[in-house]
Order: structure tokens, then C-alpha cells, then sequence
């Protein structure tokens, strides 16, 4: 079974807040530990993804088939993916001062996965879902709550400029899909 989200979560996911400074150096500093496992963190957190949400599978033509979460950890796709992935967020990370390359980097993955892979934009709100599960409980020492704050408005940052590249593009089916 699919874990789904209600409505109201989808409004309130929509408003991004503004990352702080202090909340920035926060995200970074944890991101430099993270990213440090790059590609064990960012399979990891596909494997999650893939299993809570076995729907997102049908865009990969080369694991789609695939259920043991072993024979995926196995999986050179999925290996490479992870790391570009990773490789987006940290570009992401590193230029939290400059929103417009965040804007311009996010607006090219949402462009990319719309109009090339046809992903339904629902599923980038679930996937930083997984991504802040992963980094909280692999990183739990370094998880406080002020850290999880910084990565929540983090989520919710590639999530809307995510959809809003979706929506600049014209994508039909947004906001929402019945998965």
C-alpha cells in the first residue's frame, strides 16, 4: 500500500519560507556530511522511495521490475541516478546564497521531468519527503530540531521550484494525480 497525502498538506507544502542565513550555514553543514556518502546516501534514500512508493518505479525503464530492495542496491542505474540525484541537490546546497541558480538548476530538473520523463510533480513532494527521513535518521546525532526545521524549508524549497517549473511549461495534470 501507498502512503498518500492529504489535501491540506499539498496547500501547505505549496508556501515555501524563507531559509535563513543561520538556517542555510545549518543545511550546508549537515549537506558536507551527507554528501560526503554521496552515492550510499542517495541509494539509500531511492530504495525508500521506490518501496513506500513502488508507483514512482514505472519512469525507469531499467528497475522498474525490480522489488528486493538488495537487487536495487545492486543496480548500476540506480547507483547512477542516486548520484545524480545527490549531485542536483548539492548543486542546490551550495548556492543556497544565490537563489537564482537555485531557481535556474530546480527549473531544469522540473522542465526535464515533465516535458522528457513525464513525471507526475507529486512525486518530487514525496521524494524530499524520503530524502529528510534518510538524512534525519542516518545523521540522527546531528538531527536536531533546529536542523530539521532548515531541512524541512529545504524540501519544501526544491519542491516549489520543482511545480513551478512544471506549471511554467504547461504541465496538464498538475497540481495533483490519483496515485
Amino acid at each position: 500500500m501507498e502512503k498518500v497525502q492529504g489535501e491540506m498538506e499539498i496547500e501547505r507544502w505549496e508556501r515555501s519560507e524563507e531559509i535563513s542565513d543561520a538556517e542555510k550555514k545549518v543545511i550546508q553543514e549537515t549537506w558536507s556530511r551527507v554528501y560526503a556518502n554521496c552515492e550510499d546516501v542517495g541509494v539509500s534514500i531511492l530504495i525508500r522511495f521506490f518501496v513506500n512508493f513502488p508507483s514512482a518505479k514505472q519512469y525507469f525503464s531499467q528497475f522498474k521490475h525490480m522489488e528486493d530492495p538488495l537487487e536495487m542496491e545492486r543496480s548500476l542505474q540506480l547507483r547512477k541516478h542516486a548520484r545524480r540525484v545527490m549531485g542536483a541537490i548539492n548543486t542546490v546546497v551550495e548556492n543556497l546564497n544565490d537563489s537564482e541558480k537555485v531557481s535556474s538548476v530546480l527549473a531544469l530538473v522540473g522542465k526535464a521531468h515533465a516535458l522528457k520523463h513525464k513525471v507526475e510533480p507529486i512525486y518530487f513532494k514525496k521524494l524530499t519527503g524520503v530524502m529528510l527521513e534518510v538524512i534525519a535518521e542516518e545523521y540522527a546525532n546531528d538531527f536536531t530540531p533546529e536542523v530539521h526545521g532548515a531541512w524541512t524549508k529545504m524540501k519544501t524549497l526544491i519542491y516549489t521550484h520543482v511545480t513551478a517549473a512544471y506549471k511554467e511549461v504547461g504541465w496538464a495534470q498538475y497540481p495533483t494525480a490519483t496515485l
